[in-house]
């Protein structure tokens, strides 16, 4: 017999669901108005459709299990997820944003996932239209599947340093793929464990003696008819990970395998058959712009990881009660009508709010920055058919940054947010420790993010000397010569902040970004072109200054986007120009060892960033509930018990703990064979009762 709560039992009083109602009443906006500002009716209408299809079916439809099972449990269950997957999309035909959407609200990675996100498109972008026939086709049908295999056990970051070699042969027309040394060994590479049986292999490609470094090929590794390694392949599982358990991360290693010359991907590059000899791409920068697009993703997904924690913490904290306030004490009509003092919600407290709400507005700063970087994207496209390619560099480099500070900013985030749970945020049950698990890759994956600073930085250095030498004026300006430019004709400029007020001016805040960053470049050029200071010395300052730079921008395309000329004068634009504030002041505030560095914050000033840091969170207070709210996300896709919708935290909390496979009998397995010798040993000494129980 399975072990069971009380049925009759009811939390303390106030209840979950009346405390949120209070909450969500004293709102200052329309929390749906502000999703369909964020997402759109469209997104929203075929969301609630995919979402009504997920929760009733009877694969997909219950995620218990994860908070319950090991990962060989959870893997299998992956895979049947991914197979209905595929009959959905065939069933509904469903569109990519359409399965997009699907994914996100199932919200687990599983072993088809990098034949969809890297094989394919590598195979859309890269091969000509006569691999796409033989491959890309049969991808689509889903009878290949394919991962992609760059990072090795020795390299990650460093793509140059690729050990894994192609080396064509003239005589046969065929490519030898070899993994030289241990180290080459493929790892990390997700599908490849189990699922795939072609792979996309990044290795440098040798012909006729040179090194033309690292090249896509395809590689068939598995038999189509028993899905056994090929001859010369060694492949397998790289075993239980940090998170990420339910994708089968895989390794590999070639032993001189030969593939045909159509296995090198050759829309842009190829080798002549005959002869061997390199064809080189018409233009080297044609795949920074897909980099681009992948990094504003990034910082689209930082969005989220930010608000679905922020959304769980928020909502919890105004359920969950602890001490009076004797000086502010909360209190609740009884049923007889009389007052009763009650304990104080912690999302009361001022220590809370400066824990989380300063992750609401980086949420919301993401999600415009995102925005920005995809309408950047779009132009720069245009402008590169046109054969522009003028801001690929500056796009190119931002993108690297933001790509470091929001996932930064996320994995970050996720964490206060745990931890601003209480002891109920180590729970699974919160819906934050496997979601944390899950998302910490961002900081590693599609560059390290303190690699990824080198790019942003580097690009800036560059920028400043053409500035400084008159290479660049205000006319031919972009964004990031721009503020250097401002920097150059007053570098002794300082802030005109005289009172608190002056914090909620967004171009007071916005020329303090500026000048810091501007500043901290002039300081990197000095060093390394006067002072002669070598770039490996020079790499925290580095970091700081793409993190400086990044900043910028967030904070730009923020009050951009809610102070100007197109932003409408409605309650949910009000709402958000204090978030919009917030951001500035609490991000100023954390980085004020850089403004005071400058001499352009002084530290009277900076008193007054901190008063006014205190000032926002009351301000702000009312409308936090209805701010993550607007997030939209539903109970289907956090799986939290202290987030849910409707506060019902401590029903929800013992519910799960029911589900527990430990608590279907009475007493546990093990008990008789671990436990029991020793409690027998002193059966001697107990008294039996009436009712049959033995006790001391």
């Amino acid at each position: 017999m399975a072990v069971r709560f009380p049925r009759n039992k009811k939390p303390i009083e106030p209840q979950g669901s009346a405390l949120l109602e209070q909450e969500r009443s004293r709102a200052s906006f329309d929390p749906k108005a502000l999703m369909v500002t964020l997402y759109g009716e469209d997104y929203l209408t075929k969301r609630d459709e995919i979402l009504k299809i997920l929760e009733n079916d009877p694969v997909l439809g219950d995620k218990n299990h994860r908070y319950y099972t090991g990962r060989d449990v959870r893997f299998k269950k992956a895979l049947a997820a991914a197979k209905r997957f595929v009959e959905l999309i065939k069933e509904h035909n469903w569109t990519k944003e359409e399965f997009g959407i699907a994914d996100f609200l199932f919200d687990e990675s599983g072993p088809f996932r990098l034949h969809r996100s890297m094989f394919m498109p590598t195979l859309e972008n890269q091969a000509t239209e006569e691999q796409q026939k033989i491959y890309l086709e049969a991808a689509r049908r889903y009878e290949i599947i394919g991962c992609y295999a760059q990072t090795e056990l020795g390299h990650g970051s460093n793509v140059r340093g690729l050990e894994t070699t192609a080396t064509y042969d003239v005589s046969t027309q065929e490519f030898v793929i070899n993994s030289p040394t241990l180290t080459s060994s493929k790892w990390w590479i997700g599908g490849l464990g189990v699922a795939a049986n072609h792979a996309m292999v990044m290795a440098r490609l040798i012909s006729n003696g040179k090194d033309y470094g690292p090249h896509p090929f395809i590689v068939q590794i598995r038999d189509l008819k028993t899905h056994e390694p090929l001859p010369g392949v060694t492949v397998g599982d790289i075993g239980p990970k940090f998170g990420f358990n339910t994708v089968d991360n895989g390794f590999i290693m070639f032993d001189n395998i030969r593939v045909p010359h159509i296995a090198m991907m050759a829309r842009y590059s190829k080798i002549d058959k005959a002869t061997g000899d390199y064809i080189k791409p018409p233009n080297s920068k044609l795949a920074y712009g897909t980099m681009v697009f992948v990094r504003a993703n990034i910082v689209l997904e930082s969005r989220y990881v930010l608000a679905r924690a922020a959304t769980v913490a928020i909502r919890y904290s105004a359920i969950r009660s602890q001490f009076v306030d004797d000086a502010s004490p909360k209190k609740i009509q009884a049923a007889d009508g009389s007052s009763k003092i009650v304990e104080t919600p912690v999302l009361d407290y001022i220590m809370q709010q400066y824990r989380l709400f300063p992750v609401i507005a980086q949420a919301y700063a993401c999600h415009f920055t995102a925005l920005e970087m995809h309408r950047m994207y779009y132009e720069n496209q245009e402008k590169m058919a046109q054969g522009d390619f003028s801001y690929l560099a500056d796009l190119h480099a931002s993108s690297s940054g933001l790509k470091s500070l929001t996932t930064t900013l996320g994995s970050a985030g996720v964490e206060d947010c745990r931890r601003a749970c209480g002891g109920h945020g180590y729970s699974l049950f919160s819906g934050l420790g496997l979601f944390y698990q899950d998302s910490l890759p961002k900081v590693t994956w599609e560059g390290d993010n303190y690699i990824l600073t080198q790019q942003t930085t580097r690009y800036l250095l560059k920028t400043f000397r053409s500035v400084a030498a008159g290479r660049v004026t205000e006319k031919n300006a972009n964004f990031s010569s721009s503020y250097m430019i401002e920097y150059l004709s007053n570098p002794k400029a300082r802030s005109p902040i005289t009172q608190t007020s002056d914090l909620s001016n967004p171009e007071i805040l916005l020329a303090a970004f500026k000048y810091r960053a501007a500043f901290l470049v002039a300081k990197a050029v000095q060093s390394i072109d006067v002072e002669q200071k070598t770039w490996n010395d020079m790499l925290v300052d580095i970091y700081r200054i793409s993190r400086a730079h990044c900043q910028l921008m967030m904070v730009s395309n923020f009050i951009k986007a809610v102070y100007g000329a197109d932003a409408p004068a409605t309650n949910e634009n009000r709402v958000l120009q204090k978030v919009a504030i917030l951001f500035c002041v609490s991000t100023l505030e954390q980085e004020m060892a850089d403004f005071l560095t400058s001499g352009y914050i002084s530290p009277e000033q900076s008193l007054l960033v901190k008063e006014r840091s205190i000032q926002l969170l009351k301000e702000i207070r009312p409308d936090v509930v209805a701010l993550v709210d607007a997030f939209g996300f539903p109970d289907y896709l956090i799986q939290s018990a202290l987030g849910a919708e409707d506060g019902r935290v401590y029903e929800r909390m013992t519910q799960m703990a029911e589900l527990e496979p430990i608590n279907s009998k009475k007493v546990a397995d093990g008990y008789e064979e671990y436990i029991k010798p020793f409690i027998h040993a002193g059966k001697d000494k107990w008294k039996i009762g009436k009712d049959g129980i033995a006790r001391l």
